[in-house]
């Protein structure tokens, strides 16, 4: 019996849910076994990546990767949620803002920083999500996450008030409060009018399938799914013996050579993904094992 496994990446339109998506790969490839990595609000746009099948279990190490995004913010208003989804609570003039002094506060917004995440986010405190505490008209107290931003510029569009910015952040950045602090830095207030997302690490967007185009290629038979191994980039890799892999696919450990990380990608002789290793000691146990290839399918 065959089974789809691998990654996926789908450029998702405006006005639907990473959940919608989810859903609606599930149903074109009938893959029960699909999970994201890094949601996107109904607003944005731009690259999801998607596990599928037993890749699921490699969807952490696409969490972590370092996004970059592009949109727009404007100056001038604010919302409840920060961005354009949300209620506007004021309107206030703009003092004259030069294409230098918006950069030179971006450039001082770069590093390691915290930030306080938004009442309206996925984040769950005692069990309960901070959206939903906050349609309820409840506000509490939210911990401060490290964040790091490498670069943030921005360039004035022909709408007054309107500029476009480039910005790429850690995980866990909220984009949307780095633009709010950024007009606060501008003695203004301001808020998220567009957003798309540019890449996730190594991924990028132009490497995308629309939903209608997966759906296509899908019913085509063409391969839609990169391999397990794309999930794992950035993981020093062993290649592995026969014997090795045998041992391995059984759940017991092997004894390794030469190997400098303590988690490392173990692939067989063919190239494919056999399992994510951990050290023990002098020896190596697999942490998640990936099932033979022969077995699955990419699309």
């Amino acid at each position: 019996m065959t089974t789809s496994n691998g990654l996926l990446l789908i450029d998702k339109p405006k006005g639907v849910t990473s959940h919608d998506v989810v859903a609606r790969v599930r149903l074109v490839m009938n893959e029960r076994r699909v999970g994201h990595a890094g949601t996107l609000d109904p607003m944005a746009t731009g690259l999801l990546v998607l596990a599928v099948g037993p890749s699921t279990r490699l969807l952490r190490f696409a969490q972590s990767e370092t996004k970059r995004y592009e949109g727009v913010v404007t100056f001038g208003v604010s919302t409840d949620s920060l961005d354009a989804d949300g209620v506007v609570l004021e309107r206030r003039e703009v003092p004259h803002i030069t294409s230098d002094a918006v950069n030179e506060e971006a450039l001082r917004m770069l590093g390691t920083q915290s930030q306080i995440p938004p009442m309206v986010s996925a984040i769950k405190v005692k069990g309960q999500r901070l959206h939903a505490l906050a349609r309820a008209g409840v506000v509490v107290a939210r911990e401060a996450r490290t964040i790091s931003v490498s670069s943030f510029s921005l360039s004035p569009t022909t709408e007054a008030n309107e500029w476009a910015f480039d910005v790429t952040c850690s995980v866990g950045t909220y984009v949307r409060v780095l633009l709010s602090d950024l007009a606060e830095r501008l003695g203004t207030i301001g808020h998220l009018s567009a957003l798309r997302r540019l890449s996730s690490g190594d991924h990028r967007v132009d490497e995308a399938l629309t939903l209608d185009q997966l759906e296509e290629r899908f019913r085509d038979g063409a391969v839609v799914l990169q391999p397990p191994r794309s999930f794992v980039t950035q993981l020093e890799t062993v290649v592995v013996s026969r014997d090795d892999e045998r041992c391995l696919r059984m759940g017991q450990r092997v004894a390794l050579e030469g190997l400098r990380e303590d988690e490392v990608a173990a692939v067989s002789e063919a190239g494919s993904l056999v399992a994510v290793l951990r050290r023990r000691g002098e020896s190596w146990q697999p942490a998640v094992v990936l099932p033979d290839e022969k077995n699955v399918e990419h699309g």
